[in-house]
């Protein structure tokens, strides 16, 4: 005979994966792919009208763990990270952002290996192969 509870925690485990790897991509999808449709299609000037519905929908989100990306023709788009591990970090920044990266960890209350920090954070600019350092809590 089955084991019920073990197949209905291992349903709920599927669907939070299946959630979190959905948001994932819509994150993907809206930093990386709408800047690259809109500077492929028209030229840099429509990445500063891409770079505002992805702000506009990141508003609320802490400073100090947020990204700000710059554009050569003066637009931005803010990455917010809090909350991610260290994996869905290195793939928006380096990835889809073109930045280099630093990891380092510190002692926090939060998840362990979820990033807690980033520096340079918001409002500062960054722009293609700076370097950020991403701050993972260590538990």
């Amino acid at each position: 005979m089955k084991n019920l509870e073990t197949d209905r925690t291992v349903r709920g485990s599927r669907r939070k994966r299946v959630a979190a790897v959905a948001g994932v991509a819509a994150a993907l999808l809206a930093i990386g792919g709408g800047t690259a449709l809109a500077v492929g299609a028209t030229g840099a000037a429509a990445a500063k009208t891409t770079a505002a519905p992805v702000t506009a929908a990141t508003t609320g989100s802490s400073d100090d763990t947020t990204v700000l990306l710059g554009f050569p023709d003066g637009g931005s788009v803010r990455i917010p990270l809090a909350g991610y591990d260290v994996t869905m970090a290195r793939a928006l920044l380096v990835g889809k952002a073109h930045l280099q990266t630093s990891f380092v960890k510190a002692a926090c209350d939060g998840k362990p290996g979820s990033v807690i920090a980033v520096s340079p954070h918001a409002p500062t600019v960054v722009h293609k192969g700076d370097t950020v350092t991403v701050t993972l809590c260590a538990g």
